[in-house]
């Protein structure tokens, strides 16, 4: 095989075979550990996570073996989907990102053991076959494809197939939507879109992107079209959780969550405020401010640039709406880096495709060191 052959899906699929590989061989040959059950949880007594006995001094993997992490809440919902609530910290705000578990449900035929399976190969094939897409949009601009391992091998992607999270399949699924729009399936963008709602909340802030751009354009069926076929879904789904619950699933967060912040990245100097210059500089600058605060304000400027002159695109749009959230998330997703790397899945893409689309070179070029971000992957 020469190197021309090689591409983009190809270097992702090695990585993900061989990562995933060492954390199963390394852990007793159980996939329950891409699952990662936390003690606190597992005797499913209706914990809230408030109050899960974490010793101030535990070491972070001491705290993982208590709390576990997001993926469980995955597993305990596909489990047994009617009586996973008593196993989950806010059962609506777990339920709402339904279409991952609700998938490793069907896969998985009612086979519990089979659960963290299913989930590794839909976030694999989702991670894969999305940065396929990538590329195809990429090389559309006359752009390198290499550009898509930017967002193929971005940490927070890749940690999150090794955790099943539901973020590979969400934002697989914006990625379909732009793929099929840039064709004119503006049906399938529809239902890529409104899928990747159910599969999580926070890609709505890309399908909001989508409703601003058909808006300017005064494209008024389309806005119907992703505001009552893509958005219906979602909002029927929470009226479906407050009915079995007594709350929606829209919120900050799970256990120990603090609230959206009204000033422009509290969330961000809170990390020095509560946690000290050490903690700051450590993970105020090098983990937060670089790979996601320049790029947000980088993405900021661009768009304001583009609506001062008129230049609005697609990519314009979604780039906007990507950044804008940013100032205001909340400080308890800036203080964990895994949570702030999962949420900036969005970011990433979107300034990979707008440099490609104004060919803006530098970064595109700048772009690739999200990829550095890997060296923090773990083997356990």
């Amino acid at each position: 095989m020469s190197f021309n052959s090689v591409r983009p899906w190809m270097v992702v699929a090695l990585v993900l075979l061989v990562y995933l590989g060492l954390i199963f061989f390394t852990n007793d040959h159980d996939p329950k550990t891409f699952v990662s059950i936390g003690s606190c949880f597992s005797q499913c007594t209706g914990e809230d996570g408030e109050n899960c006995d974490v010793p101030d001094d535990a070491t972070l993997e001491e705290q993982f073996e208590i709390e576990g992490y997001d993926g469980q809440f995955n597993y305990y919902i596909a489990r047994d989907p009617d009586n996973a609530a008593p196993c989950i910290d806010v059962p609506a705000y777990r339920y709402q990102r339904i279409l991952l578990p609700f998938l490793g449900y069907l896969l998985s035929m009612g086979t519990e053991e089979a659960v963290p399976w299913t989930f590794v190969v839909i976030n694999a094939l989702a991670l894969i076959l999305s940065t396929r897409l990538l590329e195809g949009l990429l090389e559309t601009e006359g752009r390198k494809r290499w550009f898509a391992l930017s967002y193929g091998l971005f940490f927070g992607l890749v940690i999150s197939v090794r955790l099943s999270t539901s973020e590979p399949l969400a934002y697989g699924l914006v990625l379909v939507g732009i793929w099929a729009y840039q064709r004119q399936y503006l049906w399938l963008m529809t239902v890529a879109l409104g899928l990747a709602g159910l599969a999580k909340e926070t890609t709505g802030i890309m399908t909001a992107g989508f409703v601003l751009y058909f808006a300017l354009n005064r494209r008024w069926q389309e806005v119907a079209r992703l505001v009552l076929l893509a958005g219906l879904p979602f909002f029927l789904w929470q009226l479906y959780l407050y009915d079995w619950f007594g709350e929606t699933g829209m919120g900050s967060g799970g256990a120990k969550a603090t609230s959206f912040e009204i000033v422009p990245f509290l969330g961000v100097i809170k990390i020095g405020t509560e946690g000290g210059i050490a903690a700051f500089l450590l993970l105020g600058v090098l983990l937060v401010g670089i790979p996601v605060v320049l790029p947000t304000l980088w993405g900021l400027r661009e768009s304001w640039k583009d609506f001062r002159q008129r230049k609005i695109s697609l990519y314009t749009c979604l780039l906007l709406t990507s950044a804008v959230i940013m100032p205001f998330v909340p400080f308890s997703t800036y203080r964990e880096f895994l949570g702030i790397f999962r949420f900036i899945p969005g970011l990433v893409m979107m300034v990979v495709l707008y440099s490609a689309e104004r060919n803006l070179r530098r970064p595109l070029m700048y772009s690739t060191l999200w990829i550095v971000l890997l060296m923090f992957l773990t083997v356990g």
